[in-house]
């Protein structure tokens, strides 16, 4: 049986598929998940505390489905059949769920709870689950890094330069494909670039930095 702040959470995401985050009442998110409203305001302090817990779950529940595909993919398979599962996936996931396309992407539209600076620094929330949302989800260069770093450690060699750079050629790729969707899938386009010899396509330089620093 999920938790009261899971009910709210599901019930939230299920309002927004139907209106703009904007016309989402909290009455009818308490309502709908079973609770008293101020159950949902013990919870979340309120509808933008509410947003900033439903962008980070969706953050975290896809850096579990990136977990979920590279542990679940042969580990004898050649890293570029490895990426392209996670490129794949990552495409076919963000394309039904509006909220992490806008993660990978950064672009919010109206319809959508763009993410609001959390509480002041040093200000703590009284609910351990909340001080988690209030830190905010990742910048679109962070969840790539994010992305990238769990793939590393997965391929022969773990976080080398060149895995590094390989993981991080493959993300774009899906981000880009996200963008702009081209006319060769996104996984055939990951296996080529990822199998090119170094240097090719720019991936002989130094290791990028998580969240681009």
């Amino acid at each position: 049986m999920p938790t009261a702040r899971e009910a709210l959470l599901d019930a939230a995401q299920s309002a927004l598929a139907e209106s703009p985050w904007q016309a989402v009442r909290m009455v009818e998110v308490a309502s709908a998940a079973g609770v008293s409203r101020q159950t949902l305001y013990n919870e979340f302090s309120g509808k933008d505390g509410l947003a900033r817990a439903l962008v980070r779950r969706e953050a975290d529940l896809y850096l579990r489905g990136v977990d979920g595909q590279l542990a679940g993919t042969d580990t004898r398979a050649e890293p570029a059949e490895r990426l392209a599962a996670v490129a794949e996936w990552t495409v076919a996931r963000a394309g039904d769920r509006p909220l992490l396309r806008a993660l990978l992407t950064g672009c919010w539209g109206e319809w959508l709870p763009a993410p609001r600076p959390s509480r002041p620094a040093g200000e703590r929330a009284a609910v351990p689950a909340r001080r988690a949302a209030d830190a905010g989800p990742p910048v679109p260069a962070e969840l790539l890094a994010l992305v990238r770093d769990r793939s590393a450690s997965t391929l022969d060699g773990g976080r080398t330069d060149h895995n590094l750079h390989r993981c991080e050629l493959a993300v774009r790729l899906a981000l880009s494909h996200l963008v702009a969707p081209g006319a060769q899938p996104v996984g055939q386009l990951v296996r080529r670039a990822v199998t090119a010899a170094p240097g090719a396509y720019g991936v002989s330089g130094p290791s990028p930095r998580a969240g681009g620093r």
